[in-house]
């Protein structure tokens, strides 16, 4: 993973206890030319107000804390490049998880 991609992960994992605490998550998608893509999950996801949770808090910790990242994108309109990425990285992890039992 490149230094930018695990300085958004340790941003997101600054912001999950949070999110966790009413229910919900979010899921690192992938990062391409400059915005960050993530996915609500849990109590979150189809929730009312994610829209508005991504523009007025997670985008703005991440513009804050992360060079390069200028703007956050919940809405799953992901460039097919970084959605095979996304698909390629959540197999792995199932294949490592299977293998560990």
């Amino acid at each position: 993973m490149e230094a930018i991609e695990e300085k958004i992960e340790a941003v997101l994992d600054k912001i999950r206890p949070f999110l966790r605490r009413e229910g919900g998550d979010i899921e690192y998608v992938g990062f391409k030319d400059g915005v960050v893509y993530v996915r609500m999950v849990g109590a979150c996801e189809g929730c009312a107000y994610v829209d508005e949770d991504i523009s007025a808090g997670v985008e703005i910790i991440l513009m804050e804390e992360v060079p390069g990242v200028i703007r956050c994108d919940g809405s799953m309109n992901v460039p097919t490049d970084v959605m095979d990425q996304y698909l390629a990285r959540k197999e792995e992890a199932k294949k490592r998880q299977e293998e560990s039992k």
